[in-house]
This record gives C-alpha cells, sequence and structure tokens, in this order.
C-alpha cells in the first residue's frame, strides 16, 4: 500500500511540474520593439482547451486612436478586423521547452504571417519570428495582474 502512495505522489509532482512548465507561458506580456526598444503593445497569451498557445493583442500603447484602428490590406482573414482584440498567436505546439508553430503569428503593422519559437528565459518572453533563414528576436515583458 505504502508503494502505491509513493506512485501516485511522484505522479502527481510530475504532472503538475508538467503543467507547471506550460503554464508560464500564460499571461499578459508588453510587446518590446526591437528595433526601438520601446514598449509597442500589451497581448494576452493562454493554452486553449486544445493544448496548444494563442495570443490576442489587448492594447496598443503609445498610439492614440488605437483601439479603433482596422487592419486595411491584411491578408484574410484580417482584413477590415479591428487590430485591438485580434488573435496574433494562432495555435503554436509545445516542442520540448519552446511553442512553435509554422505561419502562426500574425504582425498586423507588417501585414504579415511568419513562422514562430517562444520561450521563456530569465523571465521574459522570447518571441523569434522567421521568415526563411532570416529571422528577429523580441523579448516580451511579463505584466503583472490581470487587465
Amino acid at each position: 500500500m505504502a508503494n502505491l502512495k509513493t506512485i501516485i505522489t511522484i505522479v502527481t509532482l510530475f504532472a503538475t511540474l508538467s503543467l507547471f512548465g506550460q503554464n508560464e507561458v500564460e499571461g499578459i506580456w508588453k510587446t518590446i520593439d526591437h528595433e526601438t526598444g520601446k514598449a509597442k503593445s500589451l497581448v494576452k497569451i493562454t493554452i486553449g482547451n486544445d493544448g496548444k498557445l494563442y495570443g490576442s493583442l489587448l492594447k496598443i500603447l503609445n498610439n492614440e486612436g488605437s483601439e479603433e484602428k482596422v487592419c486595411e490590406d491584411c491578408p484574410e482573414p484580417y482584413n477590415g478586423k479591428k487590430i485591438t482584440g485580434m488573435q496574433i498567436i494562432n495555435g503554436l505546439h509545445k516542442d520540448g521547452k519552446e511553442w512553435v508553430g509554422e505561419k502562426k503569428i500574425f504582425d498586423p503593422g507588417r501585414k504579415s504571417f511568419y513562422n514562430v519559437k517562444i520561450w521563456v528565459e530569465n523571465g521574459k518572453l522570447k518571441v523569434r519570428g522567421y521568415m526563411g533563414w532570416l529571422y528577429s528576436t523580441q523579448e516580451w515583458i511579463r505584466v503583472s495582474g490581470e487587465m
């Protein structure tokens, strides 16, 4: 009986640690422009019931009137949609410590989809967008509290 309790405890511990590792990316993150170093927006990242990662643009920072801005001349399904509230990360899957996907992140400013890899390093979210062999990495900073 003692062995059964030990096994159940170990299985529970591993399951909890596994969930903790997945959930470290969830929350609200302040995006930082890698070229200017300035804060650009707030993105809420969640793990869906399907176990995949999604992210929605909550707010554009330092841009008055941006709440009503729409994505003009954007690819479908984004064309004509409000940028604020837009789902920009679409169904990444877990690969080790990273979340990855092909053409799964959308940049409304550049009106483009990118292959993406996301991971947490030193408490910051690393978001790497790829176009072919070229890539760019941004560091996003966790925002404490919910909006």
